[in-house]
Formats: structure tokens, sequence, C-alpha cells
């Protein structure tokens, strides 16, 4: 199998930009060979110059590519920051009957959204509220659906939720575990494309949109905060990643925290 070249990332990043919206930097060319290199072999492609050419006639195959290129690490209880604040300062305020409604961005494998899951459990309890995950990989969302992990993934979820609300597997799925069905049952799972206007999901108390606006220039960066805000609730949170910050992009938002920014209360609501 040939190297990968400067030109052959480059029609790997205009794919990537034009699908999604994600630019991938010269920094990424190891990366890029590396998670290609099976399916350039399985395709029968000697370069991947020829691949290019292959996936731009085979659909299939080119959403295999963007899948596997927009497949981020994640894991339970990421950046525990966020969920005490989620748990100490948002969902002490939250109006009684009023449902909580939460979006998962980028949701990758479901960690994300089912640590969520357990603090909204543990805080709210039987009061009405539920999580929308979304991604645009088709095959990363059915992983997360499935929501059976490796037993090793349990290692940053706190003693008392890992008690309360996950199931250590047996038999057959010995060295996984899963959580429980009640838990599932209030995340919903849809593939959402950050980079075009969003579906009408309704708006959202919390978003999530974490360690990803990295991969995004900063003129798509605007636009997809834009549409964020305009899915957020007045008083609503936004909460990025910590090496990423708003700063310079003109969103109406205030940060109340790192990474942490809310939606002014008074705001008017637009459409997406």
């Amino acid at each position: 199998m040939s190297e990968l070249t400067d030109t052959e990332l480059a029609g790997f990043s205009k794919l990537m930009f034009e699908a999604a919206g994600i630019t991938l930097a010269p920094t990424k060319k190891a990366l890029v060979s590396g998670r290609l290199a099976r399916r350039l072999q399985g395709a029968g492609c000697a370069t991947f110059t020829e691949y290019l050419r292959h996936i731009q006639r085979d659909a299939k195959e080119r959403q295999q590519v963007i899948d596997i290129l927009t497949t981020n690490e994640t894991y339970f209880f990421r950046e525990p920051k966020h969920f005490a604040y989620l748990a100490e300062q948002i969902l002490p305020k939250v109006e009684p009957g009023r449902p909580f409604r939460v979006w998962s961005a980028a949701c990758s494998s479901g960690e994300e959204p089912y640590s969520t899951a357990m603090v909204l459990a543990e805080r709210l309890g039987s009061r009405p509220w539920d999580i929308m995950a979304s991604d645009i990989s088709t095959r990363i969302l059915e992983q997360a659906q499935s929501a059976v992990y490796p037993m090793e993934r349990a290692e940053k979820i706190p003693q008392p939720y890992l008690k309360a609300y996950c199931l250590k597997g047996v038999g057959a799925q010995a060295g996984y575990f899963t959580l429980q069905a009640s838990l599932r049952e209030r995340v919903q799972f849809r593939i959402v494309n950050l980079n075009a206007p969003f579906p009408d999901m309704g708006p959202f108390d919390l978003i999530f949109l974490r360690n990803v606006m990295i991969y995004f220039n900063s003129e798509t960066k605007r636009q997809i905060c834009h549409r964020l805000v305009d899915a957020l609730r007045p008083g609503g949170h936004l909460f990025v990643g910590h090496s990423e910050s708003l700063n310079g992009l003109d969103v109406p938002l205030q940060a109340v925290q790192p990474a942490v920014y809310r939606k002014d209360p008074g705001a008017p609501r637009k459409g997406l």
C-alpha cells in the first residue's frame, strides 16, 4: 500500500468538509492513513487516489469513510466538572413539572448521554426529563444504542452510579456491562449533521458539544454556534470542551465558568 500524500489528504479533507464541515489538518495524516488502510485494501485499491475515486462512485463506502473519520475518543464522565455543575448548579433550579431536555451533540459511542442520564436519574428521579443524542456516524450510533461496553470502560463511572444504574454481563456477556433499561429508554438517538440546518427537535435546557469544534474552521464554528443558541431555551446552557472557547465567534452566550455558557434568560427563541 502506498503512503498517503498531501494531495490525497486534501482530497479526504474536501470530502469531510463538504459532508460535515470538518477540516483535516496536515497533522491528521497519520490518523487518516491508519484508519482507512483496511478499507483501502478491502476495496482492492493500490493507492489512496484510487480509493478516493472509488468512494466518489460508491455512496455506501463514502459513508463508511465519514463514519471512520468522525469517530472521536470518549469515555464515561469525561470532564467531571461539567457533571458536577449540572448536578449542583443547574438541576436544583429546574422548574417542577416542566420536562428537562438535554441534547448530546456528536455523542459518539454514547458514554456522554448515558453519563448525563445517570445524573438526571439521581437528581430528578421520576420527574420528566429526556435526552436526545446525535452523531453523523451511522455505525457509531448503532454502537451507542446497543449500550454494551467492555468492563474497563466503567473505570471512570463513580461507584454510586455504577451500583445504581449499571448491570454486569454474565455468560456470553461476561466482561461487559450495560445500563438499566429504565435509563436507556430516556435516551433517543438520531443522525444530525451539525454543518446543516438542524431538524425540528424542540428547545433544549442543556446542549453538550464537547471536543468537536476543534475540527471546524472559524466560520463553520460561528454558524454552528448560532444554530445551537437557537436550539436552547432562554436561560439554557451550552457545554463545550475544556480545550475549546467561543471567543471571537460573536454568539449571544455568557461564560459562567470554563467551557460553560448560558443563554440570556430574556432572549427570544428563533427558528432553526
